[in-house]
């Protein structure tokens, strides 16, 4: 379960994308302005420390973003490199945005729910009555199967517009790009995976595959 706590926050989220996305090598030197949320979609850490959202933007070309990102209290000790930005949270306070692809929480619940075939997060927004739910636009499913608990990533690399992280035998294979669009389709599962719909996309978009050695 994941909870939007009513807030001013500095930067917003769009515009901390605008700002890191297109320095990406992943991101086919995108200009900043035309990036446009399309849907995001949540998971849960099982600590409840971390806050892991994952993005899909949208292009001027039609292309499709995914950006996971993770929400952290505190900064992560020896992630410098991988820091997105700070956040001024008017309710939580300041908040440190990292990539999630080399952020450990993040690839360990992420094969957690391929293997469960779980699903999103659910969203609530607090009020002063109560958790109030939020309607979901995006959706995402795992396969079932694949690996079980993971370890600590110690590999994360860039192949195309995939982001590989190598954790023991297991590689989590986050696809940047997952709709290319009619003239480039995207990937097709052949084992475990997460898939996703969102506002426009009708049709499960592999989003995740799973590989093992």
């Amino acid at each position: 379960m994941a909870v939007h706590h009513p807030a001013t926050i500095v930067p917003t989220k769009l515009e901390l994308l605008r700002a890191w996305v297109p320095r990406q090598p992943w991101a086919g030197g995108v200009t900043p302005d035309v990036l446009t949320q399309l849907g995001a979609y949540r998971f849960d850490d099982p600590d409840g420390e971390v806050g892991i959202e994952t993005h899909l933007l949208g292009t001027a070309s039609g292309q499709v973003l995914q950006v996971p990102l993770t929400y952290r209290g505190a900064p992560r000790e020896g992630a410098d490199a991988t820091l997105v930005t700070t956040m001024t949270h008017t309710t939580l306070g300041d908040r440190w945005i990292y990539d999630a692809c080399h952020d450990p929480v993040y690839p360990a619940v992420l094969a957690e729910v391929v293997r469960t075939a779980g699903r999103e997060a659910e969203l609530f927004t607090a009020t002063p009555d109560g958790l109030v739910p939020n309607p979901l636009t995006t959706h995402v499913r795992g396969s079932g199967g694949g690996p079980g608990a993971l370890g600590a990533p110690v590999e994360v690399r860039q192949r195309g517009a995939d982001t590989r992280i190598r954790a023991g035998s297991t590689t989590l294979v986050l696809h940047r790009r997952p709709d290319r669009g009619a003239s480039e389709p995207g990937p097709s599962p052949t084992g475990p995976s997460l898939t996703g719909t969102w506002p426009g996309q009708d049709d499960p978009v592999l989003l995740v595959s799973v590989e093992e050695r």
